[in-house]
C-alpha cells in the first residue's frame, strides 16, 4: 500500500536512538466538570511505546484507560472534558500544542484507533466497502473505483472470506468477529505508526478473541507498528504484550515486562486482578473477587486510592499517596521496567 506525502508532511521522522519511543505520555491529567463536581479521570499518567512494541494497559472499568486513549487521539468531548496538565509527545512533538488541523493529519494516518464496539462504530446505512474506501478518498484523493479496490485489498488482508463479493455488504450482515476485523482494516488503511486498540475483543467468544489477537500481532510484526492494547482481561494480553501498565483510579499503579508481572506482581491490586483469573486447577471452587468497588472519581480517597479495598492496608496508606517506586530484587539489583505505586511493594513482590 502506498504512503502519501500528506502522511509524513507535518511530523518529522524519529531521530536519535533506534528504540526511542513513538509515543510518550507525560504527567497527563484529564478531568470532567459535571453538575456534581469535578471528576478526576486521569491523574498523572506516564507511559511510552516504541515501534514494534506492544503496551497493554489494564484495569477495571473507570480506571482511566480509555479516557487516556481518547486524549491521545484528540477525541475527548471538551467541555465537559479538560486537560489541565501534561504532555502527549508523538515523535517528540507535543500534540496538545498542535492546531486542530495538525492533529487531524496525524489521526488515522499516523495514529489509528480500534474501538471496542464495532457495531456502533460502523455506520449502519453505508456498506463496509464505502466506509473503508473513505479513508483513501479523503486522505489520498482516490477515485471511488480505486478506493473500492483498496477496500477489497484490506478485507483480504484481515482475512474476511469472499471479500470481493462482500465489499458491498452492510455491518449488520457480518458476525461480531468479522466486524472487528473490519475495524482493524480501517485502522490499518493508511499504515499508521501506532494503533490504539480499546477492548478489541469485548463481547467476542474465546475462540474469536484468540483469532483477533493473533491477527493484530501478525499485522503489527508486518508493519512494525507500536500497539497500545487497552483491556481489563489479563488473559487476553499474556501472549501478545511486551510490557504492562496497570491503572487504578486514573493512576498507573504498576508497570512491568509482561512475564515478570504475571510471575511476581508488585502491587496488591495487580495481585487481585491475577487471582481473579479462572484456573483449571480450581474447578468447583468459588472464584476470587477483589472486595468493594472502584472509588468515585468525584471523591477519590486520601492516600492510596486502593486502600479501602486493599488486604495489606496500613495507616500510612490512608494518608499518603504512594510514589511510583522503582522495584528491585531483595539484594538491591534493579529490575528494569518495573515500578510500583505501593508503600509496601517489597512485601508484595517478595512476600
Amino acid at each position: 500500500m502506498t504512503t502519501t506525502t500528506e502522511k509524513t508532511a507535518n511530523v518529522p521522522e524519529q531521530s536519535g536512538e533506534k528504540n526511542a519511543p513513538l509515543l510518550e505520555v507525560r504527567d497527563l491529567h484529564v478531568e470532567f466538570h459535571t453538575r456534581d463536581g469535578v471528576a478526576k479521570a486521569v491523574n498523572g499518567v506516564n507511559y511510552s511505546v516504541s515501534a514494534g512494541e506492544t503496551l497493554a494497559v489494564l484495569g477495571e472499568s473507570g480506571s482511566g484507560k480509555s479516557v487516556t486513549a481518547q486524549a491521545i487521539m484528540g477525541i475527548l468531548d471538551m467541555p465537559p472534558g479538560r486537560i489541565p496538565k501534561g504532555e502527549i509527545l508523538f515523535r517528540g512533538q507535543d500534540m496538545l500544542k498542535m492546531s486542530a488541523d495538525e492533529r487531524r493529519k496525524i489521526r488515522g494516518a499516523k495514529i489509528a484507533m480500534i474501538f471496542q464496539d464495532a457495531l456502533s462504530s460502523l455506520n449502519p446505512v453505508l456498506s463496509v466497502g464505502y466506509q473503508l474506501g473513505e479513508m483513501f478518498r479523503v486522505h489520498q484523493g482516490m477515485s471511488k473505483k480505486d478506493a473500492k479496490a483498496k477496500a477489497i485489498e484490506l478485507m483480504d488482508r484481515v482475512r474476511i472470506p469472499a471479500a470481493k463479493e462482500r465489499v458491498n455488504d452492510y455491518p449488520h450482515q457480518f458476525s461480531g468477529g468479522m466486524r472487528q476485523r473490519i475495524m482493524i482494516a480501517m485502522a490499518l488503511a493508511l499504515e499508521p505508526d501506532l494503533i490504539i486498540a480499546d477492548e478489541p475483543t469485548t463481547a467476542l467468544d474465546v475462540t474469536v478473541q484468540a483469532q483477533v489477537m493473533d491477527l493484530l500481532a501478525e499485522l503489527q510484526r508486518e508493519f512494525n507498528m507500536g500497539l497500545i492494547l487497552i483491556t481489563h482481561d489479563l488473559g487476553v494480553v499474556a501472549d501478545v504484550a511486551d510490557k504492562i501498565a496497570v491503572m487504578y483510579a486514573g493512576r498507573i499503579v504498576e508497570t512491568a515486562p509482561v512475564h515478570e508481572l504475571y510471575k511476581r506482581p508488585a502491587h496488591p491490586y495487580t495481585r487481585g486482578l491475577l487471582d481473579s483469573i479462572p484456573r483449571l486447577d480450581q474447578k468447583g471452587q468459588e472464584l476470587f473477587a477483589i472486595k468493594g468497588l472502584p472509588p468515585n472519581l468525584l471523591n477519590i480517597p486520601a492516600g492510596c486510592a486502593f486502600s479501602p479495598r486493599c488486604p495489606k492496608v496500613q495507616d500510612i496508606c490512608r494518608t499518603e499517596v504512594p510514589a511510583l517506586h522503582d522495584v528491585a530484587e531483595q539484594d538491591g539489583t534493579a529490575m528494569p521496567g518495573r515500578r510500583s505505586a505501593c508503600h509496601f511493594w517489597k512485601e508484595t513482590i517478595h512476600g
